[in-house]
């Protein structure tokens, strides 16, 4: 039992500190980063998905996907291969009203979050 216990904590103190790179100020539907720290490039990405990601989903849903490294919809991993896959899913959605650009920013933005969510 002690065995089990000491692996748990062990678990949770490595968890904690692998997503020190990320500030997250809020919970639940009102979560949001804080892109201070952010380079000037992903300041402008952050922009464009705090504007058109949130027309479908809340930015939570985003942040957990980064933070814990699993889809909390569908339970898959999220990666840098699950971020292009939903930047392609968004740009054939007709109501996500995103161009090319846009999807790219915003892939470019995620990949960039789940680098800093491993620090």
């Amino acid at each position: 039992m002690k065995k089990i216990l000491s692996l748990l904590v062990l678990f949770c103190l490595s968890t904690t500190a692998a997503h020190a790179g990320l500030k997250v100020i809020g919970k639940g539907d009102s979560m949001r980063l804080d892109p201070a720290r952010f380079p000037s490039a992903m300041k402008a990405n952050y922009e464009i998905m705090r504007v058109k990601c949130v027309k479908c989903h809340t930015l939570e849903r985003t942040i957990v996907a980064i933070q814990t490294g699993v889809a909390p919809i569908s339970g898959q991993i999220f990666d840098r291969n699950a971020t292009k896959a939903y930047g392609i899913k968004m740009l054939r959605k007709p109501d996500s009203n995103m161009n090319k650009a846009e999807v790219k920013a915003t892939v470019d933005l995620m990949n960039y979050l789940l680098n800093e969510a491993e620090r």
